[in-house]
């Protein structure tokens, strides 16, 4: 066992075996796929603590790697996580000391907000039907919108971001914002896409990952 585990957090539609391709990036440590079900942030946060109870044992830190809103529910759940501490640092999160981010949802209430105007949809709509289906495959959730705004996030753990130029779901001024008030470093791809799967695109993925391991 090495002194540290990384771990990968999947975005919606993927899967934990896309923690393989970091492997090879983060070669002197453990690698994990974190293959939660969860669609919600309060059910992330249950199912991540169950499960980094028992695979951060024995590590003296980890990185946390996530994608989209695999980032967001991560920083949901950790800041929840620590705030029910009382002010002391969770023995669970306190062993994570860096992320990186790629193409990560870092203003959840905007992204709903601007989804909502995409379907034409107003806050009184939602708040009486309580979920809304989409003509774009998404559904709108008044309790999911609530929960969001109740819950803010608080992220105090060093870490980078990558973002294609390009993202269709977070704009460059959203993720600029929250890397001024975070304790954040920000890269962009030109030409990026949300999602970085192309071999142009994880060619400079990897590229990244290596240039900040590498300081």
């Amino acid at each position: 066992m090495n002194n540290t585990l990384v771990i990968y957090v999947h975005g919606k539609g993927g899967n934990a075996d896309e923690s393989e391709h970091y492997k090879k990036l983060f070669a002197d440590c453990d690698v994990a796929g974190f293959d939660y079900k969860s669609e919600t942030p309060w059910d992330f946060k249950e199912e991540f603590l169950n499960w980094a109870e028992e695979k951060f044992c024995g590590y003296k830190s980890v990185i946390l790697v996530a994608n989209s809103i695999g980032a967001y529910f991560s920083m949901n759940a950790i800041s929840q996580i620590d705030a029910e501490t009382d002010g002391s640092k969770n023995e669970i999160t306190a062993k994570i000391d860096k992320a990186f981010f790629i193409s990560p949802i870092v203003n959840m209430e905007k992204l709903i907000c601007n989804m909502m105007t995409w379907a034409g949809v107003t806050e009184n709509q939602l708040e009486k039907k309580k979920i809304i289906s989409t003509d774009f495959g998404e559904k709108l959730s008044w309790e999911y919108l609530i929960y969001v705004r109740k819950n803010p996030i608080q992220w105090k753990i060093p870490t980078e971001i990558l973002y294609g130029e390009h993202d269709n779901l977070t704009s460059l001024e959203t993720v600029s914002e929250f890397v001024r008030a975070h304790n954040a470093n920000l890269t962009v791809m030109n030409g990026g896409e949300h999602w970085f799967h192309t071999d142009e695109q994880m060619k400079f993925l990897d590229g990244w990952i290596e240039e900040k391991l590498e300081r």
